[in-house]
């Protein structure tokens, strides 16, 4: 089976306010090719850009027989997946377990289709915004990495890290650009 890692990150300059930008971005990395995705909105929160990031990579994706492993900086989108909420929410008709509506409900309900149409998903939680040129900061972020996520090696973990920035970037240039309308 054809194997697609992808590397998603959402981000959202004033987040809280009533006006502010977001911007996601994803890098698709496939058999040594690569193919970087980026957007943006005006008016959101990081969340919503976060699973942005994983809809328009996922969306992008045309064959389905595939194994796909996403790699995200953002809790909430991979807590969700493999800890299995989605799922309670939709026993629940899409209310949380303090009886309130589910928040992004258009977005989760898009991401778990897109989920689901896949042979085989895995999702892995990555450090955001890792020092790189701190070698005790990156050992001891492989260390916990390597606790959470089925283990890697310290070179694929520095790779998986590279990555993170470059999604980053991405999501930062979304942002930059809808700043510039």
């Amino acid at each position: 089976m054809k194997k697609v890692n992808i590397y998603t990150d959402g981000g959202c300059s004033n987040n809280q306010s009533k006006e502010n930008f977001g911007g996601w971005g994803a890098i698709l990395e496939f058999n040594g090719q690569e193919r970087e995705l980026y957007g943006s909105q005006k008016n959101t929160t990081n969340n919503r850009m976060e699973m942005t990031a994983l809809i328009e990579a996922l969306e992008a994706l045309k064959e389905k027989d595939l194994e796909v492993d996403i790699y995200s900086d953002s809790s909430y989108l991979v807590e969700c997946f493999n800890k299995g909420w989605y799922k309670k929410w939709q026993k629940n008709h899409w209310m949380t377990a303090g009886k309130k509506p589910v928040e992004n409900q258009d977005l989760w309900k898009r991401l778990i289709r897109d989920v689901e149409s896949f042979s085989k998903v895995s999702f892995h939680r990555v450090k955001g915004h890792l020092k790189k040129d701190s070698e005790s900061d990156m050992k001891k972020w492989f260390e916990k990495y390597n606790a959470y996520n089925p283990p890697v090696s310290y070179a694929r973990f520095k790779e998986i890290s590279t990555y993170n920035h470059r999604v980053d970037a991405l999501a930062n240039r979304g942002i930059d650009e809808i700043k510039g309308q």
